[in-house]
């Protein structure tokens, strides 16, 4: 297995959609479709970034810039390539562009049900933020998380 990163391009659209629906929105409503995402790859205010394993799209991040934070809007990794140091990789990408940007502060939203991946947000060194009440579909909570990352 040798993962690359690299901004992700107009054809992979499709293929980062359908791993956002089965991967991350399973059980809520689609909202990340390639409409959404290809507006992202035309905003300068957004990183969509893809790890490649070849032609394969092992995972993908989508990030927005704003003022003086980062939202990590979406982020997952095929099951295939889980446990390979491939969500750390795309994090660690994400944050140099973060620092580049002058951005210190990343913060996200993570289903409350969903404990490996907080599990996995905590072991990277974001902390718990607060939650956000009923915010997803069929009343789960989010849980906020932030990471500062000005001193590495």
């Amino acid at each position: 297995m040798k993962i690359r990163l690299g901004l992700a391009r107009a054809a992979e659209v499709p293929k980062v959609a359908a791993m956002a629906r089965s991967l991350v929105e399973h059980g809520l409503p689609h909202t990340w479709d390639e409409q959404r995402l290809s507006r992202c790859l035309a905003n300068s205010d957004y990183v969509v970034l893809v790890a490649r394993d070849g032609k394969r799209v092992a995972g993908f991040a989508v990030m927005e810039f704003l003022e003086h934070r980062a939202h990590l809007s979406l982020m997952a990794v095929d099951a295939a390539f889980q446990g390979h140091g491939v969500g750390r990789a795309l994090l660690r990408w994400l944050e140099e562009t973060a620092r580049t940007a002058g951005t210190f502060l990343i913060h996200l939203e993570v289903r409350a049900g969903n404990v490996d991946a907080r599990k996995f947000y905590e072991r990277v060194g974001f902390i718990e933020a607060g939650r956000r009440r009923r915010y997803y579909a069929g009343g789960e909570d989010a849980v906020r998380m932030a990471r500062n990352i000005a001193v590495a």
